[in-house]
């Protein structure tokens, strides 16, 4: 199932966008899909390290016992 969503895009990247779509013959809406799952996930990634490192219960360590942990 899909919904129609409207959003207002700068034009540089409206131009950007329509460009890969015709060079690729993939759709815009392809693209705006994929560029939101990566937006999502790498946006969910960076709230769990941030909320792990605001947490009283993390144990932050040195980069050179982190190297050692991990014998390199």
């Amino acid at each position: 199932m899909t919904t129609l969503k409207a959003f207002r895009l700068p034009e540089e990247l409206v131009s950007k966008l329509s460009q890969l779509a015709r060079e690729t013959r993939r759709s815009e809406t392809f693209y705006m899909a994929e560029a939101l799952h990566h937006y999502f996930e790498d946006y969910l990634d960076a709230q769990i390290a941030k909320d792990r490192f605001e947490s009283p219960k993390s144990k932050i360590i040195a980069g050179s016992e982190l190297r050692k942990r991990l014998g390199v």
